[in-house]
């Protein structure tokens, strides 16, 4: 690959641009585990060895000003040669990347998401968003108290563990079936997720909307519920009812006030026109804010999913380009309105609703398509059963690059695990010539994106057609375990969750308390535009009330 000069950007510059308030991508292009033990507040993980998959999405505009950052110059350059490769024609390195932004005095985070996660803490802090600890909770469901539990993350992080007796809930949904959920007006209503963010975002929703039931933010979500010594609920599929058309309409006009007292501006299909034409010069991204399922069902064409509650804790998964111009729809008018008033007290984008029906759109079926960069497309395939009998013979040899979760959960008999982008760095340690080199992912595409780039550099790779998850569908040998991991967890940040019990708890109160220090850490860096909203709702009060009589009825439990 011929090197070019790449401008370089020194982090008092970045510091002014950020302050400039103009379209701008930060990306880091360490893998997620790396990145997530230092980085800075406002980036979005890019991995060079993903860059294809992800970027494209993550920053649409070709011409958008982009600055990549890594630890101290590993990985840039590359990242910088692949972009240009691919079109990108304003991109810039930060010079000494996040240690040179350390030693120029300014703020270094920890995590992953950590803009949403802020917003989270920060809300709490502000708002005094009502909370109820574990304790209380679990005494207040065993006395047989007016309680409903709706767990605001997606469906498949709920049916993988829950708080008992809990319904899923959606963040999107809270406005929208909390209504319906609750059998009365005075049924507290308890908001939980894995951790604290959507616990708050969610409650604060419900307070925000001013409905008439008490609300409570579960403190530290299930990891709290677990450090209590509770059990939680395994496989359930419990989920909130849809609202009737009363309700329907009570929980629009709800959510219709909140969105202009945040100021969201909504559009019409002609507005919408207008910005789609001026896409080339001011990035667009449009939102479908439904659940997955009924994206699939039926959605506008062009359109990307995201569920409105993860799009608010994790934007920058979904955004790489500050101050762009956002457009949110859903079907119902209170989804994508509820979810732009979040997105707009972030304070860095341009937050649009299409109040519009899609009646007349034009509208496309199945799960969201991929886009996939490419700087070659003469990727060698090799059949599942003609790798087989390869390794059988020993003539071949099988590389994992997706992810080392789903390594450590099953991989390919033999096979070693290495991270996408320490691909290139760890070739004279695993590749034999004497043995032709096999990639593997999950469904094959990065596998073969990664294969390419090496036959590029002279190496003859090959990618394993319909991936790990044929081979394993075809019955074919499969192992366990961390044996033949080779990288470790550079890829991935690790939530609490998959560590062993003898780590588990130890890992939930570090993340907990990593959450609570959050808005000191925001204070002491003044680098972040949230501007939070009080909505001055009548709720707060009521749910304190609320809470203060269920304290004693909690207290008063055997």
């Amino acid at each position: 690959m011929t090197q070019t000069y790449v401008p370089r950007m020194t982090p008092a510059a970045l510091r002014a641009a950020l302050a400039a308030r103009e379209e701008l991508a930060i990306l880091d292009v360490r893998e997620e585990g790396v990145s997530a033990r230092r980085r800075l507040f406002y980036s979005s993980i890019a991995p060079v060895g993903r860059l294809g998959l992800v970027v494209g999405p993550l920053v649409p505009r070709r011409t958008t000003r982009i600055v990549l950052v890594d630890e101290a110059g590993e990985y840039t350059s590359r990242a910088a040669a692949l972009l240009t490769r691919f079109g990108y024609t304003d991109v810039s390195i930060l010079e000494g990347g996040v240690s040179g932004w350390e030693a120029a005095g300014f703020e270094v985070f920890s995590g992953t998401n950590v803009p949403g996660k802020a917003f989270g803490e920060v809300i709490e802090h502000r708002l005094h968003t009502p909370n109820i600890d574990a304790h209380s909770l679990r005494r207040l469901l065993d006395a047989g108290e007016d309680v409903v539990v709706l767990d605001s993350r997606p469906f498949p992080e709920y049916q993988t563990m829950n708080i008992p007796g809990g319904v899923e809930c959606a963040g999107a949904e809270l406005v929208y079936r909390a209504l319906a959920a609750a059998p009365s007006p005075d049924t507290l209503i308890v908001v939980n997720c894995a951790g604290r963010t959507r616990s708050i975002l969610g409650a604060q929703s419900l307070v925000n909307a001013g409905i008439p039931n008490p609300v409570a933010a579960l403190t530290g979500g299930s990891m709290s519920w677990l450090l209590a010594g509770f059990e939680l609920e395994h496989g359930q599929i419990r989920t909130a009812p849809r609202p009737d058309d009363a309700t329907l309409t009570d929980a629009r006009t709800l959510a219709q006030r909140v969105a202009a007292k945040a100021g969201v501006i909504e559009i019409d299909r002609a507005a919408l026109a207008r910005f789609e034409s001026e896409a080339a010069t001011h990035t667009l991204y449009r939102f479908d804010v439904r659940s997955p399922l009924e994206y699939e069902a039926g959605h506008r064409a062009g359109w990307r999913s995201a569920p409105g509650g993860q799009l608010v804790q994790a934007t920058d998964e979904y955004i790489g380009t500050l101050h762009a111009r956002v457009v949110l729809a859903d079907d119902d008018g209170v989804r994508a309105r509820m979810t732009a008033s979040w997105l707009v007290q972030l304070g860095y984008l341009h937050v649009f609703v299409l109040a519009d029906d899609n009646a007349s759109a034009r509208l496309e079926t199945g799960p969201e398509p991929r886009e996939v960069l490419r700087t070659s497309g003469r990727t060698r395939w090799i059949e599942a059963d003609q790798l087989a009998r390869a390794l059988e013979a020993g003539r071949a040899h099988v590389v994992d690059v997706d992810s080392s979760l789903a390594f450590r959960r099953a991989h390919i008999a033999g096979a070693r695990f290495v991270t996408a982008s320490a691909l290139q760095d760890l070739l004279a340690r695993i590749h034999d010539p004497a043995r032709p080199l096999v990639l593997t992912s999950s469904d094959g595409v990065l596998a073969a994106l990664l294969a390419d780039g090496l036959r590029e550099h002279g190496v003859e790779a090959s990618a394993l057609l319909g991936g790990t998850q044929r081979w394993f569908a075809l019955g074919l040998p499969q192992a366990t375990g961390d044996e033949g991991n080779l990288t470790g967890d550079d890829d991935a940040w690790y939530s609490p969750y998959h560590y062993g019990p003898d780590q588990s708890a130890q890992q939930m109160e570090a993340y907990l308390a990593w959450e609570l220090q959050l808005v000191a850490q925001l204070e002491r860096d003044g680098i972040a535009s949230i501007d939070v909203i009080d909505f001055g709702t009548s709720n707060r009060a009521r749910s304190a009330e609320r809470l203060a009589a269920a304290t004693l009825v909690a207290e008063h439990q055997p």
